[in-house]
């Protein structure tokens, strides 16, 4: 579904991304596993066309994401997820998610998506009058990954879902990917608690200071001596 081949990516001088090429199947969670600065969110903006690359070729379900403009790339079918979640403070639970569904024209499918979200996320229709902005973290990250929902992508990419959240609200949160993933949406993830998305995830990808230094089914990486010392803490 998507093929990213040989991707450099650079900030002025310095090198972010170096070479990087990975696979998404269709239906599969693969996550992207790395200490900060490994160059994984540089490499979900690319994607998603928020940064132009020095090099190489990304692919989503046939298309050239490379001659794709950004605000286009989403009616293709891919949603994103940022880090920080970067919700509309201001504006409403409602008015967030109905954003979401600005590529789509059918009322009566975005009135669904929207009892989709809201049967997935309960907290988010208690809530759906209140202002983004005084909504805890946990909510503010489903929040955003239900308005990513709203546009009814294909694949989902989601950066650091879990950051700053309490134990038991990650648990939550992975829970309600791997149910994202089980009701048919492919799903891409970028994440540093490297034990919680190895357990989710079908395939990984660890990458060291822009390149791919790793890969392999999850279960294995979660298990691989390398993996367990420089991420797992053990």
């Amino acid at each position: 579904m998507l093929k990213v081949e040989n991707l450099s990516v650079s900030y002025g001088v310095i090198g972010a991304v170096k070479g990087v090429s990975f696979e998404v199947g269709q239906g599969e969670i693969v996550a992207l596993i790395g200490a900060n600065g490994a160059g994984k969110t540089t490499i979900l903006q690319t994607i998603t066309g928020l940064i132009q690359p020095r090099g190489g070729s990304i692919r989503f379900d046939g298309a050239d994401l490379l001659k794709t403009p950004a605000h286009k790339i989403v009616s293709l079918g891919m949603a994103h997820v940022p880090e920080g979640r970067r919700i509309f403070q201001e504006l409403t639970v409602l008015e967030n998610l109905r954003l979401g569904a600005f590529t789509r024209k059918d009322k009566k499918e975005i009135a669904d998506s929207l009892e989709m979200v809201y049967s997935r996320f309960p907290r988010l229709r208690e809530r759906r009058t209140q202002i983004a902005g005084t909504l805890s973290g946990g909510e503010q990250q489903m929040l955003a990954m239900g308005r990513a929902l709203m546009s009814r992508p294909k694949i989902i990419l989601m950066d650091e879902p879990s950051m700053g959240l309490s134990p038991l609200l990650v648990s939550e949160v992975f829970d309600i990917i791997r149910e994202i993933n089980a009701a048919g949406t492919t799903v891409l993830v970028v994440e540093q608690n490297a034990r919680k998305v190895l357990s989710i995830a079908d395939r990984a990808y660890v990458l060291e200071t822009g390149k791919i230094v790793l890969e392999g089914n999850a279960k294995d990486l979660l298990n691989d001596d390398s993996v367990k010392k420089a991420y797992l803490g053990e």
